[in-house]
């Protein structure tokens, strides 16, 4: 339900002003999956921007030349990892414990995160208020209302990937009359496929990972 009242509300101004802040914790979620694989790869992740309009970037400094392949993980995790995110948070909601420790983990990584590698105004607003949020629910609040906050967390991030959908099937655009790459388009360089290939591979295993996620929190 949350899910279908999401997708609705995306298609009217007033819904999309509602679930604004959530517009920008889903960049948060993909940006911080291009930072934290680039370091996991051998590069340093220096900055974080998200921009009020939803739009942002990761910036990581690599010791040399990336090979293809962490080029092409960096730009995969980035658009799966707001899914992957939101399935975890959805599967850790079937537990009262699970669910304390992850909206405690999530708000404890938000705050850091803002500390350590956000430089914008917007991500220096939005990400700590959601940072206290999820603390407070985990310390405070009742069962049911830990359970709705993860789910509602979780869904958001886990469907944010289809609400820019043609950003997946796009190998980039304009920006200040400056050409800017898809990630898709970044794998397609990397790895050759056309980007609307990986943009439909990815699209299938975000429906897998969302699904797998749904089955086990319903526990079927």
């Amino acid at each position: 339900m949350i899910a279908i009242i999401t997708v609705v509300l995306w298609q009217v101004p007033f819904g999309q002003l509602v679930l604004y802040p959530f517009s920008l914790l889903a960049t948060w979620f993909h940006e911080m999956g291009h930072g934290l694989t680039s370091m996991a790869l051998g590069a340093r992740f220096d900055e974080l921007v998200i921009f009020p309009n939803g739009s942002g970037y990761a910036l990581s400094s690599w010791p040399g030349e990336p090979s293809r392949l962490s080029r092409a993980l960096t730009a995969a995790v980035g658009l799966l990892g707001p899914s992957v995110a939101g399935s975890l948070l959805i599967v850790g909601s079937r537990s009262p414990a699970a669910t304390r420790v992850l909206l405690t983990g999530l708000g404890v990584v938000l705050a850091i995160s803002t500390i350590v590698w956000v430089r914008s105004l917007a991500g220096w607003i939005i990400l700590p208020a959601f940072a206290a949020i999820c603390v407070a629910a985990a310390l405070w609040g009742s069962r049911k209302s830990q359970r709705f906050a993860i789910e509602l967390l979780g869904v958001q991030a886990a469907i944010s990937v289809w609400r820019d959908l043609g950003y997946l099937f796009s190998e980039g655009g304009y920006v200040g009359g400056e050409f800017i790459t898809s990630d898709t388009g970044a794998i397609e360089e990397a790895l050759l496929l056309p980007y609307w290939v990986w943009g439909a591979l990815i699209t299938a295993t975000a429906v897998i990972i969302i699904f797998g996620a749904l089955r086990v929190a319903s526990g079927r």
